[in-house]
């Protein structure tokens, strides 16, 4: 393989070609940056504890958050949720999640209908039988009265079972019949894109409209988003549904995510994993990201390369400081975005050993090179490639902890800004 080849297979295809929507002052598709989403797991009817996730979701860096609308008394709860949220300066925009009773919700709470920036309907259960395009309509109908979005989101769970039927008995009757698994992928694409045509007959805006084909299964996902963005236009929400828990979840989402991705596929995307009892629902948010930022997306965080250890890092002093530098960048970012602007491309290395150590180093911004087994205990520095300085002792983690935050104020402060200005 020559060298050209080798840099065309590794850049990423140009993006799909999507027509953008506005979610509450947040772009998505049109050439946008792809969105990171995510959903709390609250009681909506709970005001208190949906806003405390919904803050702590926006906080960790979620653009737009879902909240679950299901019943009478969430439907009421979400233009006080609303409110709070500006309230403590949280101006995230908020997507309502409805399935089976939106057209009645929406038509009972107004105020509800107004203080969503997004609509999401599943056509799966939208309504069913004769009632379905009635009730289907009466949602698009809100959404163009109201000037809202509406994500149009298929789901293999809860898949259109009368187009399923009739596509399974097609394909049963024809010459060549293929596999019940390949007419599902099948169903799901024809269900988003003609609930899509429908939403556009009866008014609703093409740059109002996204689309989402979700599934369980990593090769499934791949297949059906490939076909959805190969027929349309429009913008798409990427996801793996239900991935798991722990790192089941985050790799299965990482592999379906970072394929499609890579062939231009996906305008916003959500990690759907399942928290440990009472687990952080923000980790959904941080795997969206660092799936985006690993290749090459986005860039939400300084990046901390460090050395998975081995036979000559015995030692943990490497291991600790490399997790206590990236919690303490992590959870600093809130506050050093308005601080430091530019401050997410900063890169750190904290290396183990004399190996590799003092070549990532010099590559990082800011680097450190701790002392392997049976090393002399001195642990090189490295800034912007040049060595600095020589730490030793037992409070190496803390000077080079205070180096870190003296570099980012340097290169990212108020005084270096006004200096280039």
């Amino acid at each position: 393989m020559s060298v050209q080849e080798a840099a065309v297979l590794g850049a990423p295809r140009p993006r799909h070609r999507s027509v953008g929507v506005n979610v509450g002052g947040v772009m998505v598709g049109g050439g946008a940056p792809i969105v990171v989403q995510s959903m709390t797991n609250t009681d909506t009817a709970d005001v208190d504890s949906t806003v405390r996730q919904v803050a702590a979701l926006a906080n960790a860096g979620s653009e737009l958050v879902r909240i679950t609308v299901d019943r009478d008394e969430a439907a009421a709860a979400v233009p006080y949720i609303k409110e709070r949220l500006l309230r403590i300066g949280v101006n995230v925009p908020i997507v309502g999640d409805f399935h089976y009773i939106g057209h009645k919700l929406l038509a009972d709470h107004p105020a509800c209908a107004q203080a969503l920036d997004k609509y999401r309907i599943n056509p799966g259960n939208v309504g069913f039988k004769d009632k379905r395009d009635k009730q289907f309509s009466a949602i698009i109908e809100f959404a163009i009265r109201n000037n809202k979005p509406v994500r149009i989101g298929a789901n293999w769970g809860s898949l259109d079972q009368e187009l399923l039927t009739h596509l399974m008995d097609e394909n049963a009757r024809s010459a060549n019949p293929v596999e019940a698994r390949e007419v599902m992928r099948e169903a799901m694409v024809q269900s988003a894109l003609l609930s899509a045509a429908r939403a556009e007959e009866i008014g609703l805006p093409r740059n109002r409209i996204i689309l989402s084909a979700k599934v369980s299964a990593v090769q499934d996902l791949i297949a059906v988003y490939q076909v959805l963005a190969a027929r349309s236009d429009y913008a798409i929400h990427l996801g793996l549904t239900e991935a798991g828990m722990g790192s089941k979840g985050i790799v299965a989402s990482s592999a379906a995510l970072g394929i499609l991705l890579q062939q231009g596929i996906g305008d916003t995307i959500r990690v759907s994993l399942t928290p440990e009892p009472n687990g952080d629902r923000t980790l959904e948010v941080k795997v969206a990201q660092e799936i985006l930022q690993t290749m090459g997306f986005r860039v939400f965080v300084p990046l901390v390369a460090a050395c998975p250890g081995c036979g000559r890092t015995t030692s943990t002093v490497f291991q600790e400081l490399a997790r206590d530098i990236q919690s303490f960048i992590r959870d600093s970012m809130p506050e050093w975005k308005k601080t430091y602007p530019g401050v997410e491309g900063l890169n750190v290395a904290v290396m183990g050993c004399i190996v590799n150590g003092p070549g990532e180093s010099k590559h990082a911004d800011i680097g450190i090179s701790l002392p392997g087994t049976g090393e002399t205990p001195a642990a090189p520095v490295f800034i912007d490639g040049k060595k600095v300085a020589t730490l030793r002792g037992e409070k190496v983690a803390d000077e080079f902890k205070s180096m870190v935050i003296d570099y980012i104020e340097r290169r990212f402060g108020a005084g270096n800004r006004t200096a280039a200005e």
